[in-house]
């Protein structure tokens, strides 16, 4: 009985210990602190003990002399350097006054001169609370003079303005990424709906219609599949092996053989040791996208030359075939994902226009160099340059 009615009682129950905050402890928030206050504090401490040195060498001198006057009061005084000179009462009276006057003049020097120094910071800070994701077109422009503070504010500029291209970047991909995933969906929702609608549609109708429906789905598969290349290839490398670029060209050349001999493609190669350190992975969808790229974009009968070879501290791997004429000021934007020749020029439509985005990708994060050029008779002349890294022999470290 005892033991039930202690557990009942609600005063027989611990209470439970409230959590405590800073308040009840004692510790209390440190309280935010002007820099401007903080360094003006500095500057006047140092004018104010500037004064007190100047102060005393000047009254120093007085302290030994007096003036003296003639007893007829006919000749003006004149000043010796013997007697008592000015008495204690009266420097420590002059000095007080003095040095209570230097304070509000110490204090006023010291803030006019740490807002001056401040100014570019509160420039950053107003434009840094104004920039957001859309409004990332503003820029700092401290301008002159050239310091330490004007060169952050550049460099805060220049990385703004990566981000501003990063953002526009990824907008534009993914809005071009929307539209290429939205086309074969559509087809494939236009596909079913007509299939559907077809009362008399037979075992062979159907058939058909599955067929296409596989064939758009290959289509999506095949999408997706080049944006995971393309979004592993920008997040970097996470591994670093030592490969060989010639066992990698001819390893994916042995799987698009038998494409290249339908289109009417000759392949050739020459490929020498080329040994690099990097993603097996990344490096073997780089020379993937250059062969299919070769191949797709080329007129049969074509060719195709891929090369590999060590150049001093370089490894080079190098692609050139045929094609169409392709100029000069869009080679670069087929760097860009989704961006293809005009059909009147290259005559294709097939493909995702991501190919060489993806080789540009993978040989940034490869720290290599990547080179285009377009070839005066047609098609491109590609070549990649990694670092060299020679084999270890086994045992060393």
């Amino acid at each position: 009985m005892t033991g039930r009615a202690r557990s009942a009682h609600p005063a027989s129950v611990a209470p439970s210990q409230p959590r405590q905050s800073l308040a009840d402890t004692g510790h209390q928030p440190l309280p935010r602190r002007s820099l401007q206050a903080r360094l003006t504090l500095f500057y006047a401490t140092g004018i104010y003990l500037a004064g007190i040195g100047i102060l005393a060498v000047a009254m120093v001198p007085f302290t030994g002399m007096q003036r003296t006057t003639a007893a007829d009061n006919s000749a003006p005084g004149v000043l010796t350097g013997t007697g008592q000179g000015i008495g204690p009462g009266q420097l420590l009276i002059g000095s007080a006054v003095a040095l209570a006057l230097l304070v509000p003049i110490a204090w006023a020097a010291g803030w006019f001169v740490a807002g001056r120094f401040l100014r570019p910071l509160r420039a950053v800070t107003a434009t840094a609370k104004a920039i957001s994701a859309g409004n990332l077109h503003q820029r700092l422009n401290l301008g002159e003079p050239a310091d330490e503070l004007t060169e952050l504010g550049s460099i805060i500029d220049d990385l703004i303005a990566r981000l501003e291209a990063s953002f526009n970047a990824q907008r534009h991909f993914v809005a071009n990424a929307s539209h290429e995933l939205r086309t074969p969906l559509a087809g494939l929702r236009t596909l079913l709906e007509v299939t559907l609608a077809d009362a008399d549609a037979d075992a062979a109708t159907l058939r058909s219609a599955c067929q296409e429906a596989l064939a758009l789905g290959g289509h999506q598969e095949r999408l997706v599949q080049s944006l995971l290349a393309l979004a592993t290839s920008e997040r970097g490398v996470t591994r670093w092996d030592t490969v060989d670029l010639a066992a990698i060209v001819t390893k994916v050349l042995a799987s698009y053989r038998d494409q290249a001999t339908r289109k009417g493609i000759d392949l050739a190669e020459h490929l020498a040791p080329a040994v690099t350190a990097g993603d097996p992975r990344l490096i073997e969808s780089l020379v993937a996208n250059l062969i299919d790229n070769g191949i797709r974009h080329n007129d049969p009968p074509g060719h195709l030359a891929i090369t590999t070879q060590t150049v001093g501290t370089q490894v080079t791997l190098s692609v050139t075939y045929s094609g169409p004429v392709i100029p000069d000021d869009q080679l670069q934007r087929l760097l860009q994902p989704f961006q293809r020749l005009a059909p009147d020029r290259s005559g294709h439509r097939d493909g995702y226009g991501l190919g060489l985005a993806i080789v540009d990708a993978v040989a940034q994060a490869h720290h290599a160099a990547l080179a285009i050029t377009a070839r005066p008779e047609g098609g491109l002349a590609i070549t990649v340059r990694f670092a060299h890294h020679p084999i270890q022999p086994a045992g060393d470290e």
